[in-house]
């Protein structure tokens, strides 16, 4: 797209009582709320390129700007003139990739982790010679272009995928369709090594990217817990998750349950390809209703573990999310053998870890169980929190001994 320099840009000044300091320490959102407004910054081009000023007008960012959005502007730069060319690009996703090559050593992780890697609202995630790119931000949207042929340069990869199924891109006014931007999009699902499995992930057709990297610590954890001979369940599987780790750990059975059928299918692919389909099994249907009919059977397991979806995607949701998640706890808890272990997760960014933990302990209470909790696990580290935004360390996983 056509480069605008800094003196041509529009200038976006904040209210004398907005927070400035903290957008000079770091916070990376501007809300429409904190802005002068008027006909001239309401028409702005959704995604255009700006200059953040204090109310003094001192020059402090640029900025993406969307008029649409609660968070009109997103910072993507602390120099104000800096110009959004091929450089840009290149540098930041090579200090991205950097990182993560110094973690990994293979090409399978989260490249970008938007705000906490300087792309606002962008998500990339590497599947070897392939990446599915998230640009949940109308700016992304509109450097689409830049992105794609940066991201082939820095890292070499044949492919690029742009996923659009992303909940804040509606929320920033853009379409929800998919788009094979570079190359040939695999018409199989592609093997995933992770902890001692393989995992299958469908990045055309799957949830998100097609695998949740973020989770990968903490199977790694729970595959500790697993002494030979365990019966492991694991709940809200997706594509085998928790449930293939623990296999890999040396679980005698693990039962995986999920809603989606397609999910199931390519965690039964997975453990084909891992070499455990003989001590795989899967059982589709809605999880409190699966929950409470093993309970009913009198099913017992070594480790459990709940991963659920979000269940307070937003602060006015939190109420109803919490008990969801204490609702999943009292379920969950009989289910586990006197001295097994219990695995809960949480996605929700609304929902903060003191509010989770305690919602899961009650859970644990009220089904009557008492417990130790030994762990608080969190993303792994392909998945960096930016210190400033709460948002950005949305993951937390509770274990606990029964």
């Amino acid at each position: 797209m056509t480069q605008t320099s800094s003196s041509d840009r529009p200038r976006i000044r904040l209210k004398p009582k907005a927070n400035a300091r903290g957008v000079r320490h770091g916070f990376p959102w501007v809300y429409a709320n904190d802005i002068v407004t008027d006909r001239r910054t309401r028409k702005i081009e959704a995604g255009a390129l700006a200059v953040l000023e204090d109310d003094k007008r001192q020059s402090m960012a640029l900025v993406a700007v969307n008029p649409a959005s609660k968070i009109m502007c997103r910072i993507l730069d602390r120099d104000p003139s800096a110009e959004l060319n091929a450089n840009w690009f290149e540098a930041r996703l090579q200090r991205a990739l950097e990182m993560r090559e110094r973690l990994f050593d293979k090409p399978y992780y989260r490249l970008v982790h938007a705000e906490a890697d300087g792309f606002p609202g962008v998500i990339i995630d590497r599947f070897g010679d392939a990446c599915v790119v998230q640009p949940n931000a109308a700016w992304a949207e509109l450097h689409l272009e830049l992105l794609t042929e940066a991201l082939i340069k820095v890292t070499g990869v044949s492919t690029v995928i742009k996923n659009a199924s992303g909940r804040t891109r509606g929320l920033e006014g853009l379409d929800d369709v998919n788009l094979t931007l570079r190359g040939d999009a695999p018409d199989a699902p592609l093997p995933v090594p992770m902890n001692g499995a393989t995992y299958m992930a469908d990045l055309t057709g799957g949830q998100k990217t097609g695998l949740f990297y973020d989770q990968r610590p903490n199977h790694a954890f729970a595959a500790r817990l697993v002494q030979p001979g365990a019966r492991v369940l694991d709940v809200f599987s997706h594509v085998g998750g928790f449930g293939l780790a623990m296999l890999a750990g040396g679980a005698a059975q693990a039962l995986s349950v999920d809603g989606s059928a397609a999910a199931l299918e390519l965690a039964t692919e997975g453990a084909n390809a891992s070499g455990f389909v003989d001590r795989f099994e899967t059982r589709q249907g809605d999880a409190f209703d699966v929950l409470t009919k093993l309970g009913e059977e009198c099913a017992e397991f070594d480790v459990v573990i709940c991963d659920p979806p979000a269940f307070a995607p937003s602060k006015q949701a939190l109420d109803a999310g919490l008990r969801a998640y204490e609702r999943i706890a009292r379920l969950a808890a009989p289910l586990v053998k006197p001295g097994g272990y219990l695995g809960l997760c949480s996605c929700s960014h609304a929902a903060d870890l003191g509010r989770f933990r305690d919602a899961s302990s009650r859970g644990i209470g009220r089904a009557g169980r008492q417990a130790q909790m030994i762990h608080t696990g969190f993303a792994g580290p392909d998945h960096p929190q930016l210190p400033q935004l709460a948002e950005s360390g949305y993951l937390k996983a509770v274990f606990y001994r029964l």
